[in-house]
């Protein structure tokens, strides 16, 4: 059913006022606010790469108080356990049963701190979650809330020690985003912007206003809905395809890809596509949206070949040499 298009202008206010807040507060981190956007229209969850400092927690943190939904933030290190994460039941001797007492991950929006610092099996647990919307400890299962938004992070340094994410699992991700430092214009207003919160101190601010989770859920529902032209579709489709078998553009970059996009990357592509398009205040897409998301859908699908990795090739690359070589409809 069409969303009516007053409902559709509400929304648009909505959200263009959701981005203002987090422009505000997160500042030269323009791109990560549009992800974290984009995720949260799309219905998939983020991993962002970046190095200390860079607000990955305080964004994440920013956007969770400006929902109506709970927040939880779990800093993964090398002795936690899938328990820490999932919840345990726990004997009640009193009543003579066990309780399920649910652990983090049964918050809508969920901060997955350093997640390369867990072993396999916690990173197992998140993951499984993420892709199944559900829990089982023990012999009975727990569904997860309607909305469940994981945003996991990683520190691109300091990787002794570090469990690495294998590829098929980084494909659970929607989309992998890096972020860098910002230039001297926007950190003087980090710096001023601090000072400034420093100075009021312990004075009391106004609670943020929070969108309501049905506002989110019309607003998926009005993103699906976009119209998608058939050419920009075979468009979206020719640069997965061609991640599988870029002979067809260029023998030299078809040795220099291993593994191409899956399904769920053309699939992910399209709704990143639609959400990067609704956003913008359009009711339709075109190949300029499709090719503004593809390096953060894709560059994690698509894995350099050993010859490629030794060049110094790696997905991002990948993902660039495509978009130069497959024309546009």
């Amino acid at each position: 059913m069409d969303t009516p298009s007053h409902d559709v202008a509400r929304l648009h206010g909505a959200f263009r006022e959701l981005r203002a807040a987090l422009s505000a507060e997160i500042v030269g981190q323009a791109a990560l606010v549009e992800r974290l956007l984009v995720a949260l229209l799309a219905d998939g969850h983020l991993l962002v790469e970046g190095a200390p400092g860079l607000a990955k927690t305080t964004a994440v943190r920013a956007l969770a108080a400006r929902l109506d939904g709970s927040f939880a933030r779990l800093q993964f290190t090398p002795d936690l356990l899938p328990a820490d994460l999932t919840g345990t039941e726990v004997w009640r001797p009193q009543d003579g049963r066990f309780e399920f007492q649910p652990g983090p991950i049964f918050h809508e929006v969920l901060l997955a701190d350093e997640i390369n610092r867990a072993p396999a099996k916690v990173q197992s647990a998140l993951l499984e979650a993420m892709g199944e919307r559900q829990v089982t400890v023990g012999r009975r299962t727990y569904p997860l809330p309607a909305l469940f938004l994981v945003m996991a992070t990683q520190n691109p340094i300091e990787q002794e020690g570090t469990f690495p994410l294998p590829e098929a699992q980084l494909d659970r991700f929607l989309m992998y985003v890096r972020i860098g430092y910002p230039d001297a214009q926007v950190e003087a207003e980090i710096l001023r912007l601090a000072r400034e919160r420093a100075l009021a101190g312990a004075a009391e601010a106004a609670p943020p206003r929070k969108m309501p989770l049905a506002d989110v859920f019309a607003a998926r529902a009005a993103v699906l809905g976009l119209h998608v032209a058939p050419e920009v579709e075979r468009y979206l489709l020719e640069l997965v395809l061609a991640s599988r078998d870029a002979a067809r553009y260029d023998a030299a970059l078809a040795r220099r890809i291993a593994w191409g996009a899956s399904p769920r990357g053309s699939i992910a592509l399209e709704r990143c596509a639609r959400a990067h398009a609704w956003l913008a205040g359009r009711d339709y897409v075109t190949p300029d949206d499709v090719r503004a998301i593809a390096p953060d859908v894709l560059r994690h699908r698509i894995l350099p070949s050993y010859e490629a990795t030794a060049e110094g090739w790696d997905g991002a690359r990948l993902v660039d040499a495509l978009l130069d070589r497959v024309p546009l409809p």
